[in-house]
């Protein structure tokens, strides 16, 4: 049996308070944030930092995403806003440290937890949103299968301009056809 949320270089694993310090750097990384999240950029306390970490929910999901060999914390996952009635669910992820985005571990660790989602969680549909300006994280989405479903023209406003919000989605199945194809 395959090992769940463990790729060949990083592996999934819980958030702890130990991290809040990490998370807090990242959080004051207005690039990174802007990337990640519709509402003004606003840095996060520790205390908000350590607030989010323990407030995982019977609908969330949230990983430390981690090098195996050391362990060093480089990004987080997250499964949130599931309805389990009709098997559904969103995600985000963020490679938090500079020197680990584009190596393909984020890759790595969204194939860990869409496996996680549809094979342990039983999700039929795992869904995202990405700004139009985030051309890396769309050219991951679209690689790992993704669907794009729809923009929400305009939707957002940064330095003066107006930027579309587009849903992309995937489906049980695609992502199984995928992984036999691969």
């Amino acid at each position: 049996m395959k090992p769940l949320l463990t790729g060949k270089q990083v592996h999934l694993t819980s958030l702890s308070e130990d991290d809040a310090g990490l998370l807090v750097k990242w959080s004051r990384n207005e690039k990174l944030q802007r990337l990640l999240d519709a509402l003004p950029y606003k840095p996060k306390s520790e205390d908000d930092v350590k607030e989010w970490i323990g407030g995982e929910d019977h609908n969330t999901r949230r990983f430390a995403i981690r090098l195996k060999d050391s362990g060093r914390l480089i990004g987080y996952a997250e499964l949130d806003g599931i309805l389990w009635a009709h098997r559904v669910g969103g995600l985000s992820i963020l490679i938090g440290e500079e020197e680990y985005q584009g190596r393909g571990l984020g890759r790595e660790a969204m194939e860990c937890l869409l496996d996680f989602a549809f094979d342990e969680l039983n999700l039929h549909r795992i869904q995202l949103t990405v700004f139009s300006y985030n051309s890396h994280a769309i050219r991951l989405y679209e690689n790992l299968g993704f669907t794009k479903e729809g923009s929400f023209r305009d939707f957002l406003q940064r330095n003066g301009k107006r930027h579309d919000m587009h849903l992309y989605g995937m489906l049980e199945n695609e992502w199984h056809s995928q992984r036999k194809e691969g």
